[in-house]
């Protein structure tokens, strides 16, 4: 590592919540969800007055993407005693639970704004957020499984929690499928990332070779 990078954390710290990117909510399979008949059971219970779970829809819109990173926070998020060790960043309503119920019309309205730090409604609440949480993550490692290459979710985390946010490594030159599989084939192997702080980090480099294709399960 070069001289002055921030030095790479691993699985020590205490405490450990995630914070996950939103999925594309105005694309194509986001729009499948909305159709009026979709012809498939999320779709069906989306429509519904119930809804359906964040991370559920959000993982059918993201496909591997999200299922990665919920399966991974699930996997080894440590937070403290009474705090959520998973949000779930959305388009326009700060941070939510990835079992909080989202209904069609929910995802329409997430489509419709724009995920930027120059847009009100995306910022505000997700800020408003951040500094509610802020004083429960104290002695916590906040890290982000998301993109880190332009400001969208590094600026606004980082005015808040400052060097608390944190991102894996292995994300740098990554693209979103890459990052899933990685991330999938770490809750197999019961394996951690190793962790750097993104204020001062190295966001973007070189792409990195591809994963080497899994190793076949033994049956039990």
């Amino acid at each position: 590592m070069a001289a002055g990078a921030p030095e790479l954390r691993t699985a020590s710290a205490t405490y450990r919540v995630f914070l996950l990117s939103p999925a594309d909510c105005s694309g194509r399979r986001a729009l499948l969800l909305r159709k009026p008949d979709p012809g498939h059971d999320l779709g069906r219970r989306l429509q519904g007055d119930a809804g359906a779970a964040v991370g559920e829809v959000f993982a059918f819109v993201s496909s591997l993407y999200f299922r990665g990173k919920l399966a991974y926070a699930r996997a080894f998020a440590r937070p403290p005693e009474g705090v959520a060790g998973i949000h779930v960043i959305t388009p326009c309503d700060g941070l939510v639970s990835p079992e909080a119920p989202l209904r069609a019309r929910d995802l329409e309205r997430y489509g419709r704004v724009p995920v930027d730090v120059s847009e009100p409604r995306y910022r505000r609440p997700l800020v408003r957020h951040l500094e509610a949480l802020a004083p429960t993550w104290v002695e916590t490692e906040v890290v982000l499984l998301g993109s880190v290459a332009s400001p969208k979710y590094v600026q606004l985390l980082t005015a808040v929690l400052g060097d608390r946010v944190a991102f894996p490594s292995d994300f740098v030159g990554r693209g979103d499928m890459s990052r899933g599989g990685l991330m999938l084939r770490c809750v197999d192997e019961g394996r951690e990332l190793a962790y750097v702080p993104l204020v001062g980090a190295v966001r973007h480099g070189p792409r990195p070779a591809r994963l080497p294709p899994a190793k076949a399960k033994t049956p039990r």
